[in-house]
């Protein structure tokens, strides 16, 4: 594994990363939390590393997918609040207590073992609850939220601290009526609960596209996700953005991917290449060897695209396998072996984005560089 540290890295950019951080403060003011997402590796950026920067540049909490996630935060220094969105298991949910860790709840089983391990350790549990408005995947239904919250209250050793709720499309379009009925029942939620006697301090829905688009949306707390590293959520939102706001807010994308040549070969005209005699050569052609593929996140249905060297495209030839891809450098008389190839990023005036990336990959930039294998080194520089 140490020698894929010295054939295939990212790079993560700090100023990107703190820039990022900077304009969403800008955005939501002083007195709004800000809680950058920092689940699937940050996001493919590196959990620790990214984690570290956000809290340096100003971050508030962090929110996370698992227990062991916040395991790997703690082990590194980290203090900051952790809210753990994905589904703990019930024999995780003392580790989770011992981390410090906030839960997000929707299920009374989750709630009983909690009160139950809490009480063990004399610790009172956080918990947000999260209310089901329309995305119908985690969440609980708004003819149930009160009996829940009602019984989290019963239980004993848990702390109500938070209502949340996720939105389902606010950016895949540029009509966001959907995502204004959303926010409607997100009130009319906290209102039962409010009715009821029951007051949460710490109120948040607004995901990327919302704390961007939607000042309404920031409540007390706003988990900015993809847009912390510098990539927008989407074009929709984007669109949305330059027509209703367009205020100036900027986004640094983060996030570079290289790796070097490993040979340099001639190949004759008439010659295929790869797997199963996909390509097949028209002129003597100079080949380079880069040691990634599909194992490392380097997408199989990229083939006939390029990479970056010198500056220059290098298209593939022959299919991506699985440790491996082969370039045309016979227009880049200059390529020696060991050079830095570009994957993803900047190299002169040519630049190969997450999006594009994505477009090639017929994905977005969401599972681009999360998946990214974990076991690469991520160097912030």
């Amino acid at each position: 594994m140490e020698d894929m540290k010295e054939l295939t890295w990212v790079e993560i950019s700090e100023k990107a990363l703190k820039a990022n951080v900077a304009q969403f403060r800008k955005l939501i003011g002083n007195d709004k939390l800000l809680c950058p997402c920092v689940k699937a590796n940050a996001y493919g950026h590196g959990l620790v590393e990214a984690s570290r920067i956000f809290l340096e540049s100003g971050a508030d909490w962090l929110s996370v997918n698992a227990v062991y996630e916040a395991r790997i935060l703690r082990e590194a220094g980290l203090t900051s609040p952790i809210l753990i969105l994905g589904y703990v298991p019930l024999s995780s949910l003392k580790e989770g207590l011992e981390l410090d860790t906030r839960f997000t709840v929707y299920n009374y089983e989750t709630i009983d073992r909690l009160s139950e391990e809490a009480r063990k350790l004399g610790k009172t549990a956080k918990v947000h609850i999260k209310a089901e408005t329309g995305n119908n995947r985690q969440g609980v239904l708004s003819e149930d939220l009160l009996s829940f919250a009602r019984h989290i209250q019963e239980v004993g050793n848990i702390e109500i601290e938070g209502l949340s709720t996720h939105f389902a499309n606010i950016e895949d379009t540029t009509d966001h009526s959907y995502a204004m009925i959303q926010i409607e029942r997100f009130l009319q939620a906290d209102q039962l609960l409010k009715d009821n006697g029951i007051t949460v301090k710490i109120k948040h829905c607004a995901n990327s596209a919302a704390t961007i688009l939607f000042p309404k949306t920031h409540f007390d707390m706003v988990r900015v996700g993809i847009a912390s590293y510098g990539m927008w959520p989407s074009k929709e939102t984007y669109v949305s953005y330059l027509q209703e706001r367009n205020s100036g807010f900027e986004l640094t994308p983060a996030f570079t991917w290289k790796a070097k040549i490993a040979q340099i070969k001639n190949v004759p005209a008439g010659e295929f290449i790869g797997y199963g005699c996909a390509f097949k050569t028209t002129h003597d052609t100079k080949l380079a060897i880069i040691p990634v593929g599909y194992y490392d996140g380097y997408d199989r249905g990229i083939s006939n695209n390029y990479v970056l060297i010198h500056g220059k495209r290098a298209f593939l030839r022959g299919r991506v396998c699985m440790n491996m891809i082969m370039v045309d450098v016979t227009d880049i008389p200059e390529a020696r072996l060991e050079d830095t190839v570009t994957l993803m990023g900047v190299d002169g005036e040519e630049t190969i984005t997450a999006e594009q990336f994505g477009t090639w990959a017929g994905t977005i930039n969401y599972e681009v560089t999360t998946r990214v294998n974990d076991r690469i080194l991520r160097a912030v520089v």
